[in-house]
């Protein structure tokens, strides 16, 4: 969704713009080229290698600053770099391609690999740690929750029956046994809601995601924006939700006679429902099939 996401984000040639997730560089060496010398653009990762890519990837430009950072440490970003008004945010919550493509990262269940799961490699909890030592409340839960999965009990009671669980496709082979054969068929990977429940855990995707995106908003300057591209329903209720709030005033219960709250609109909608990807980039990339962009504005 590049062509949707350069537009929402309508690029001012000498503003201040982030990239939370720079991941490849796939958006942001098209915002770059559009930044003249008095433009920045800053790219957050937390994952080394993400980074390192990046580097070589945008070496052309003069105008980037890359940060090894998880974006929910943004603040900290900022300050650091002194800046405290952006013109634009961008934050892409999907795994990168990189990473789900490269077998030894253990994000995806098409490869027999170890078990990680891990964004930033330093970090010590990685997916084999849950699979194994969680307990069987807290696997459940996990699964149900995270993957809205309708399997979860038998999922993880037969995860914990299993263990040691060692590569994804062992995982994948416990899953599948855990369900009805003709689920198993009928799904387009009946893998994924449990293996998306374990990445969000071993990363805390979840974890501040409200605040980070509050805080990014008040940052903004007058008509700055951000783009928020998500790819599940948990990621997607955070971001509409934070978006209400910034585009609403009176936040008061209906039957109050009198505003009490305070509260002020700062932002507007500027599409009131997400932008879904088109059904030529569908069938070219299919990862991009749940994909849904939000974009504010502020006032």
């Amino acid at each position: 969704m590049l062509n949707e996401i350069l537009s929402g984000l309508n690029i001012k040639p000498d503003g201040i713009y982030i990239d939370c997730t720079i991941g490849g560089a796939g958006h942001s060496k098209e915002i770059a080229k559009r930044l003249n010398d008095k433009g920045l653009l800053i790219g957050i990762d937390k994952d080394q290698e993400a980074l390192d890519v990046c580097k070589q990837r945008l070496k052309e430009f003069n105008n980037v600053k890359l940060v090894k950072s998880d974006f929910k440490d943004v603040e900290q970003v900022l300050n650091n770099l002194c800046i405290d008004k952006v013109d634009g945010v961008l934050i892409d919550l999907g795994v990168s391609s990189y990473q789900i493509d490269n077998p030894e990262r253990g994000f995806s269940f098409r490869f027999d690999a170890p078990l990680d799961m891990r964004m930033d490699k330093t970090q010590q909890l990685s997916a084999y740690n849950v699979v194994n030592e969680y307990s069987l409340s807290h696997l459940t839960r996990i699964i149900k929750e995270y993957g809205e999965e309708e399997y979860a009990s038998s999922i993880a009671k037969n995860i914990v029956a299993a263990r040691p669980v060692k590569t994804t496709k062992q995982l994948a082979e416990i899953i599948e046994k855990s369900m009805p054969a003709k689920v198993v068929f009928r799904r387009n990977g009946a893998h994924k809601k449990t293996f998306q429940a374990i990445r969000i855990e071993v990363n805390k995707e979840l974890d501040r995601l409200f605040e980070t995106i509050n805080y990014l908003i008040e940052k903004l300057n007058s008509k700055g924006r951000i783009a928020i591209l998500t790819f599940h329903s948990l990621e997607d209720r955070i971001v509409k939700n934070s978006y209400k709030i910034a585009s609403t005033g009176c936040i008061c219960p209906p039957k109050t006679p009198i505003c009490i709250c305070g509260h002020k609109q700062i932002a507007e909608l500027v599409n009131k429902k997400p932008i879904m990807a088109s059904e030529e980039e569908q069938k070219e990339n299919p990862r991009s099939t749940s994909a849904k962009l939000r974009i504010l504005e502020k006032i």
